[in-house]
């Protein structure tokens, strides 16, 4: 699940990304890689465990459509369950879409 607030004073999209355990219940780290970090996966966003889910907030540049995934544990790949949206990519799985359209 994302949370989006868009900051009137610049122009951001502060996304909270939140992935539940029950997605990756034996994941011991869970990075956020995208579109926003050229899916660097050594640069990869580290998502805190709290309450049932990993969760990560990131600041958008306001106006864009980002793909990302979460990584878990350094080794498989998870999409966002309720993402804004999907998109194939040429390796023959989806990636998530978040939108910071305002």
């Amino acid at each position: 699940m994302i949370k989006k607030q868009f900051l009137k004073s610049k122009p951001v999209c502060k996304a909270t990304f939140s992935l539940p355990l029950e997605a990756a219940p034996e994941a011991k780290t869970v990075a956020l890689v995208g579109d926003f970090n050229n899916w660097n996966v050594a640069e990869g966003i580290e998502m805190k465990k709290q309450k049932g889910e990993f969760k990560a907030v990131v600041e958008l540049e306001s106006g864009k459509e980002y793909q990302f995934r979460y990584l878990v544990d350094g080794q498989s790949w998870v999409n966002d369950w309720a993402a804004d949206d999907y998109i194939s990519t040429p390796f023959g799985v989806d990636n998530s879409v978040v939108s910071a359209l305002n």
